[in-house]
Parts: structure tokens; sequence; C-alpha cells
């Protein structure tokens, strides 16, 4: 029996007898042919683009206009890299700033709450949800007037995430800083001596214990502190987990950033990391990487995420050569076809 049989009953056999047809038979349409299993329905991955895509790309793009193209390039959503706001004079004002007694600069946010309200309001009328928000701290000093105002700063970004209504917030262990250059870090594979005196078990305390202060704020306003294996004390994921593991809060996870393990053993920190995380960056290099390319498989990823039942974001973060313009449509549809195959 079908729709329109079982409607048609109604008036012949009396509501009671029809309303027993449309029981059973109702959505016969729908069934399964006979002798034929339904299907599973698809695993699906939200594909969302990093507004830092667009920033090492395009010349100084405001968050406006990565929300205009995240939206044309049918993106579902944008992660947000905090200090990209502000090359929109509304957004607020950044002050940099060097801690005396160490080289690590040091950088205060002061945001705009009108700006956050409307930018919030802008990307729900372009159909993009924000939902990231990528911050910079370092924690990663023995000074604690250091890592005092970079709880500050943390926590302040805590309280802009949660007025834009995104819900996870990338932090970092930050770095020793003794490399002569970002290159020069990427040149050593993210490997950095510490200061000296000191060595790297010495600064898991101090990360612990920062994050540790800032998750009263976050649970208070819903946001999840994702730290990512960028580079510091999280280079690998021993060590990412590490942090995490002791800290134990639900509301401290990993933000997985595909292109941020350059050892041979790449895939196998993956799996390591998956368990842990909730959100997850994936690397492009079209054109050309501009700190280094790395021959990404998208494929075997996805079937890592998939075994660790990851349903969450999967973030482009575009580096290469070529032009956001034509490199994020195809970022895009690799993802769509690894993820949601």
């Amino acid at each position: 029996m079908n729709r329109r049989t079982a409607l048609k009953s109604m008036t012949a056999a009396g509501v009671g007898a029809a309303l027993s047809a449309l029981s059973g038979a109702a959505f016969a349409d729908d069934a399964p042919a006979e002798g034929k299993t339904e299907e599973k329905p698809k695993y699906v991955n939200p594909i969302v683009v990093s507004s830092y895509s667009y920033w090492v790309s395009e010349e100084a793009p405001t968050m406006e206009q990565c929300v205009d193209w995240a939206s044309e390039m049918g993106f579902e959503g944008l992660e947000i890299l905090e200090k990209q706001m502000y090359l929109n004079p509304k957004a607020g004002e950044i002050t940099s700033s060097v801690v005396p007694g160490g080289g690590q600069m040091f950088q205060t946010y002061k945001t705009n709450p009108d700006y956050l309200r409307n930018l919030k309001k802008y990307a729900f009328e372009k159909g993009v949800s924000l939902c990231g928000y990528a911050t910079h701290q370092s924690f990663l000093d023995p000074r604690e007037d250091f890592r005092e105002k970079n709880i500050k700063t943390t926590i302040a970004g805590i309280e802009s995430a949660y007025a834009l209504g995104i819900p996870v917030l990338r932090v970092n262990t930050g770095r020793w800083g003794t490399s002569k250059s970002f290159m020069d870090l990427m040149n050593h594979k993210g490997i950095e001596p510490a200061l000296e005196g000191y060595k790297d078990e010495d600064g898991f305390p101090w990360v612990i214990d920062s994050l540790e202060k800032c998750l009263p704020v976050a649970e208070k306003c819903g946001v999840i502190l994702g730290l990512e294996n960028h580079w510091g004390l999280a280079r690998r994921a021993e060590g990412a987990l590490k942090i995490v593991n002791e800290i134990d809060s639900p509301w401290m996870r990993i933000i997985l950033d595909t292109g941020n393990l350059l050892d041979d053993d790449r895939y196998e920190q993956m799996e390591a990391l998956a368990a842990k995380a909730c959100f997850v960056h994936a690397k492009f290099y079209y054109g050309g990487g501009i700190y280094y390319t790395l021959d990404m498989d998208y494929n075997r990823i996805a079937q890592i995420l998939r075994k660790a039942n990851f349903k969450g974001y999967i973030s482009v973060e575009f580096e290469g050569k070529e032009s956001a313009m034509t490199a994020l449509p195809k970022c895009r549809q690799t993802l769509l076809d690894a993820f949601n195959a």
C-alpha cells in the first residue's frame, strides 16, 4: 500500500482503519526494495575554512571579506584568526610589548563589543557559521609575570569567542623563542632548543598551570579550549596529550593540525591525537608551500578520524603560493570527497 491508496481508504473504511493502514504502510514508498538492506547514513563532517587561508594569500582581507568569500565558495563555516579581526579598525586595537628580561613579544587585544555583535550578525545573514577562534599565547616561559599576562589575554579571547557564539578556542603551549626566525624554526622541523639552564620538562608545569587558570572561564562561557599541536611542547602528539591528559577536563581537548606534524610518523601521531580531537585543521599547499610542502593523504586521514568517531569540523588552512581564490575550492572538494564519501 502506498500513500495514495492509504488516504483513499479513509472514506471507504473509516478513519480508524485508515490510520491503522498508515501506521504500517504510509511510508512504504520510502522503504528499501525487497531483498535489499537499507543503506547506512553517510559519514558527514562539516567542511569549513580558516580566515588564515585568505590572509596568507590575499592582501590584508578583513573578517567581513572572509565571511563573504567563505559563503560564495560554499564552506559551511568560518574559523576566525583573532589578530586578523583587527585589520578592521572598528574591531579594536592590538598593543605589542616585550616583558623585561626576555625577548618574547606579548600582545594585548582591546576588542570593541559592538564589532563582535555586528560580525556575528553579518556572518549569520551570509549563512556562515562562526565555528572556531584561533588565539596566540605562550606559557612556555620561566617568568611568572609573562605567563600571567598571557593568561589574561587568553581569557579575553574566551570571552570574545563567547560573544561571537563560537564553541572552541585554539590555544598553544607557546615556544622557547630561541630560534633566529620562524623560517629557522621551520627549517629545523619545529625543533627549538630550550632557554639556557632549562629543558622541555621544566615547561610542562608552567603550561598546565596556566591552562588550568583559564578553564573556569572557559567552562562558564561554554567554550572548549583546543590545544593545537603547534610547535613548543605540543610539537609531537605525546607532548600535547601529556598536557591534556594531566589536566583531565571535558573543557580541554585537542585541535589536530595535519600539517604541523613534520616527522615521518605523522599518521601514527594523528591516530594518537584523534581520540581527543574536537576540531581539525587540514593543511593544503597548492602552488608550493610558503614554509614547506607536505603530501597529505586525506583519504587516509579521513579513515583515521572515522575510526576515532570524529564528527566535528574540518577547517581548511591553506599555506600555498597559489591564490586562495582558485586553491580553496579545490581544497574543499578534496575534503568533501575524502570525508563525506
